[in-house]
This record gives C-alpha cells, structure tokens and sequence, in this order.
C-alpha cells in the first residue's frame, strides 16, 4: 500500500503543469517573535496581510513576553537565521525587507551580509531597542554596528523619540529639535528617516517627521489617550507594505501612519493590562 501511494504520488508530479511566477507582492520581515501578538513579527505579518501582501519571516529573537511587559528574550542560532532568510529570497520575489529586533551584533552583521547579497529594492529599518515596557531589546555593543553597518543600508528608517536620542547621544525635547534630529541622522549615513514624535510631551497632536533627499514631510493625527502596543512595529510595516505596492517614500510614510492612526482608533485591550493592541483588518475597513 505504501508503495502505491509512492508511486501514484510521483506520477502526479510529473504530470504537473510548469509553475509561473506569483501576482503576489511578497515582503520580508526580520524580526523578534512576541508571545502576546501584539507587536514584533506578529504585528508585521498582520500589517503585510491588511494590505494585501504576502508576509514572510524571518524569526531574529524570541521573547517572552505580553502586554505587561518581557520576561525573557532568546537569540536563536545565526546560521538558523540565516537559512531562514535565504529560503526566503530563494522561493519568492521579495519587493521589501523589513527590519525589526535585532538583538546583538552578530545577528546585525547576518542582517547586513544577507542585504548586501541579495540587494532588495526596499529596506525599511526600525531599530528597535527599547520596549513600551521599557526592557532594553539591543545589546550594548549592538548599538555601534546598527549605527555603521545597518543604517546607510536602509531605504528609510523609523526611530522614534528614545531610539533617535540613543542613535545620536543627545535629546530631543520639541519639534525644532526633531526637524535637528532628522538631519543628524542623515548626516551619519541614513538616506532618509521617518522620526515618529508620539513619545514628545504635551499638545493634542502627534507629529511624524520624514526627512529624504526631496526635502521634508509632516504628518499630523491627533493624540488619542491611550496606551498601546506595537505602533512601532506596526508603522514600519505599514511603509514597507506601501512601498512594496509601489508607492513612493512619502506616499508609503504618510499611509503607513494613516493605518497607525485607525488601527489605534479601532484598538482593543486582549490582556489584563490597560495596554492597547492595535486592530489591523478594521483599520482597511475603516480607510
């Protein structure tokens, strides 16, 4: 009997019909798992699926973790990780590569060689280094390597307020000082930066900033009361998303925070913390 399955199953195959390339956008997220689904690889593939493309990933970090906070972060093997990303880029048509949780130097500098080979037409990188929680997500001695090695690879990246102090080594306490920000950053190498200003104190509006080589892009929403989990995350899927899609730069960015904005809206509290998740599919509907 199990022969005849082995046979039956071979003379199927060769019967099949040559295979044609997918219609399918696809992009790739490399990234940290989080156990609450909330932020990290979860909310990137949720992000990818809300705009109809194809997700895949590549798991950088594990961490356990929920709306209260992480409980624990494991790196996996490198050379796992960077058998995940080439099957990835062997099987499909990558139209953007996103960049999450990269937890030490190490699994930057796969990233980075992973990048240099495969040149994807988008890298959108959102240095994630400090959780909502407030647990460190970056090692120390990573900070360098993303600063040198990573950044001027990226297509655009997406700091928000902390992570852009940590980048330069300096504050940033109000606008002026975020438009100072932007171009401090594209003075060490990046080609352009959305700098995400929700963590600025004070006033009913929150202001995202994107600096590129065609000058400066202003995105406004108002400021919900609120906390929640995963924005992040979220957003710089939501740009590269738009971007494999075909928008451009500024088309991506202002979209990308237009989704943040109506997933916040449409957020629901999963765990038994005051901490929003974001609602991803009612954010389209809601478009």
């Amino acid at each position: 009997m199990r022969t005849f399955d082995l046979v039956l199953h071979a003379g199927y195959a060769a019967d099949r019909p040559a295979v044609t390339a997918p219609a399918m956008r696809c992009a790739l997220t490399v990234a940290g798992s989080d156990s609450g689904g909330g932020a990290g690889i979860q909310a990137d593939l949720k992000t990818f699926a809300a705009h109809g493309v194809h997700g895949l990933s590549a798991i950088a970090a594990l961490t356990a973790q929920h709306t209260r906070g992480v409980a624990a972060v494991h790196v996996p093997d490198i050379a796992f990780l960077r058998a995940q990303i080439d099957a990835c880029f062997d099987d499909f048509d990558i139209g953007v590569v996103k960049l999450g949780m990269l937890a030490n130097a190490d699994v930057i500098d796969a990233v980075v060689a992973a990048i240099e080979r495969y040149r994807p037409a988008h890298v959108v990188l959102d240095p994630v280094m400090v959780a909502t929680s407030g647990a460190r997500l970056l090692e120390r001695d990573a900070l360098e390597a993303l600063r040198s090695r990573l950044l001027p690879l990226a297509t655009v990246i997406t700091p928000n307020i902390p992570e852009a102090e940590l980048l330069l080594g300096r504050r940033i306490l109000d606008l002026a000082a975020m438009h100072d920000a932007a171009q401090a950053l594209m003075a060490i190498g990046a080609q352009a930066v959305l700098l995400k200003g929700g963590h600025l104190e004070g006033g009913g509006e929150v202001t995202d900033l994107l600096r590129d080589g065609t000058g400066v892009h202003v995105t406004r929403h108002s400021r919900l009361p609120l906390n929640a989990h995963g924005t992040g995350c979220t957003l710089a899927s939501a740009v590269a998303a738009n971007l494999c899609l075909g928008f451009n730069l500024p088309q991506s960015c202002h979209a990308g925070a237009d989704y943040v904005h109506r997933a916040l809206v449409g957020g629901y509290r999963p765990g038994r913390s005051d901490v929003t998740v974001l609602d991803h599919f009612g954010a389209m509907k809601r478009a």
